[in-house]
């Protein structure tokens, strides 16, 4: 069965991790699948939500795939970083939101994968942690170069350093996530949460999404005028007046 499942419901469209035995853990397959199906259904949707199947979001790389691939040398062991990371990477080029849906457990390339989507969710069990440096390794998918930007330079760095676990309710307070729902309301709350996003223009989410996201690499001024450009363009275009 493929790694990674997709569904339709409406304008909404879910991806669903789907390794359950293995607590959904990233493989070359899965990386290449996931970041294939989030195009794919960017075009027919208006909003994409990323699960896990079984409990958990995601515990990060298959460690035996990855041991298989490191005996054949760093060429083969490349893929399943490369794939991984055109997954994470493509989602801020998506003229859709997509939202992370965690619950269980969030590790390694799991923590990654939810600081590079656009908003996430949080079951009330979530444990979130990069947990390399406690096998010895260091992070491939992101956490040194997103979590930074997310956290800032010291809790990122503690945390990368430590392995320490998070609840949901710290990394909510940290500002990894939106909102924190209860188990008897997770699933009704995230589908409710999107169906709402899904209600609302499609091309105004895209730009917004478009200026938040390049407003991490420009200056203010810079991205005030940017936003100045993209509201006249966008007020001209839909004939909705503009409120400031």
């Amino acid at each position: 069965m493929s790694p990674v499942l997709t569904t339709v419901d409406g304008h909404v469209g879910t991806i669903v991790l789907h390794r359950p035995e293995q607590m959904n853990a990233i493989t070359v397959e899965l990386g290449r699948e996931l970041r294939d199906a989030l195009v794919s259904l960017a075009a027919d949707v208006k909003v994409i939500i990323v699960r896990g199947s079984a409990g958990n979001f995601c515990v990060g790389g298959d460690f035996r795939e990855l041991e298989q691939l490191r005996m054949q040398g760093r060429e083969a062991m490349a893929p399943l970083f490369a794939n991984f990371r055109a997954a994470c990477d493509v989602i801020a080029t998506l003229p859709v939101p997509v939202i992370c849906a965690v619950e269980g457990y969030a590790m390694a390339g799991g923590f990654e994968l939810i600081q590079a989507a656009d908003i996430v969710l949080l079951h009330e069990n979530a444990v979130l942690s990069d947990t390399h440096t406690r096998f010895g390794q260091i992070p491939g998918g992101g956490s040194t170069q997103r979590l930074p930007r997310l956290v800032g330079r010291q809790r990122a760095l503690a945390h990368i350093l430590t392995g320490d676990r998070l609840t949901a309710l710290e990394a909510l307070e940290w500002g990894l996530a939106y909102r924190v729902y209860e188990t008897s309301e997770f699933d009704s709350a995230v589908q409710k949460f999107a169906d709402r996003l899904a209600a609302k223009d499609a091309v105004a989410l895209a730009r917004v999404k478009q200026l938040v996201n390049a407003s991490q690499a420009m200056t203010l001024a810079d991205g005030l005028d940017l936003e100045i450009e993209t509201v006249l363009t966008h007020v001209v275009e839909s004939g909705v007046g503009a409120r400031s």
